[in-house]
């Protein structure tokens, strides 16, 4: 007898084919990975069809995989947009993934209109990563200041920012100035007392 979880991978085989780039079973999750192009036809299909019936988008994040594994990307692909869904009907969940095709304009459709719990979730990965979701209906920013320059969560954004905003008192006002931080690298240093988890001195 095939688990659930065979039985959900075996379904998505055979109702997407070719559009399934990847489909990867571990430690009891299923993981899609679906082309750009395909990504919100195939979310479509995964919330209509019956034998799916994922109704529930529990979240939506972005990834950078830039220096992922302590290697750097050659090739594009550094931004993803990962979607945890939920069936309440069958009782199972599923990840989906697509990898956005520019780095330099990570674009991917809204699904906004597919599950309408997309519209913050989508705000904040355009707000940390830069990620555009084309379709949206009120892209901006909702976790950082309207100003704000970059995106934050993207892995060559500086630890220390790159304007610091303070309280002026003479022109009565909040102001903007470049980080006056010094970058330094902090590592800790690790103290213990003799015999400690029964090591020598």
């Amino acid at each position: 007898m095939t688990s659930k979880l065979e039985q959900l991978a075996d379904g998505l085989r055979a109702t997407l084919g070719e559009r399934v780039v990847a489909l990867e079973s571990d430690v009891g999750e299923l993981t899609l990975d679906v082309a750009p192009a395909d990504y919100l036809e195939v979310c479509r299909l995964l919330r209509d069809d019956p034998q799916f019936g994922f109704e529930q988008l529990i979240d939506l994040c972005g990834v950078d995989y830039q220096g992922y594994g302590n290697r750097v990307r050659e090739e594009p692909g550094r931004f993803v947009v990962v979607l945890h869904l939920l069936s309440i009907g069958h009782n199972w969940r599923l990840r989906v993934r697509t990898r956005c095709a520019d780095d330099d304009l990570p674009l991917v459709a809204s699904v906004n209109e597919v599950w309408n719990s997309a519209n913050w979730f989508e705000r904040e990965a355009f707000d940390l990563y830069g990620i555009v979701f084309e379709g949206h209906p009120d892209l901006r920013r909702i976790l950082t200041d309207y100003g704000f320059i970059g995106h934050p969560f993207r892995k060559d954004f500086p630890l220390s920012g790159t304007v610091e905003m303070r309280y002026d008192p003479d022109s009565k006002r909040v102001i903007y100035q470049p980080v006056t931080i010094d970058p330094r690298e902090i590592t800790p240093r690790v103290i213990r007392e003799p015999g400690y988890g029964g090591l020598g001195n």
